[in-house]
């Protein structure tokens, strides 16, 4: 299967008045561990996995974020980092990977997963980041297929989709739920 079209121009940042997304790069490196570390617990629900462990380094998250920079590079993958307008505050992440099973499997199909920083759930800029996730992928990606993966024990995530009606399209038993950002049918 075909991750993403090979002439497609991939974007290169989305940009608003209160976030900029851009490709997760190693040197940001400090400023993406304080935002993992800040937000420790909602990423074991959001991974459903133990990631990030107590004893996670720097050293650590700079490697994953130079296997993140170098799938980005290749095209294999797409990882976003979500800051502020200034560029100088991680608020968290954006994750784009080939879509390899179930029923949206098709070429050109990807899973989105991402996550905000935890001290800026109170604002709701989750929802935000979402909602212009959904017009982003929409209208500037040549993706066929979007599906949204959430683990079905984040209790917010799984809220934000209710609220803004988007269609379960599968459930991995009851770990994981994927609803359809976009589709070409």
């Amino acid at each position: 299967m075909l991750f993403y079209p090979e002439d497609a121009v991939v974007p290169e940042e989305m940009r608003t008045d209160e976030f900029l997304l851009r490709p997760l790069r190693a040197s940001d490196v400090e400023i993406d561990y304080a935002a993992v570390m800040d937000s420790k617990d909602m990423l074991h629900i959001m991974s459903q996995s133990s990631w990030p462990s107590d004893d996670f380094t720097a050293d650590m998250n700079r490697r994953d974020l130079e296997r993140h920079e170098k799938e980005h590079d290749e095209r294999t993958a797409f990882t976003y980092t979500v800051l502020d307008p200034t560029e100088s505050t991680c608020l968290g992440c954006v994750y784009i990977n080939h879509l390899k099973e179930g029923p949206m499997k098709r070429d050109y199909a990807a899973i989105l997963r991402f996550w905000i920083r935890q001290s800026y759930l109170e604002g709701d800029l989750d929802r935000r980041l979402l909602e212009s996730l959904i017009d982003w992928f929409r209208n500037e990606w040549a993706f066929s297929h979007v599906v949204l993966i959430i683990a079905d024990a984040d209790e917010r995530q799984n809220q934000i989709v209710s609220d803004l009606n988007l269609q379960l399209v599968y459930a991995y038993g009851n770990k994981w739920s994927g609803y359809i950002i976009k589709s070409a049918e």
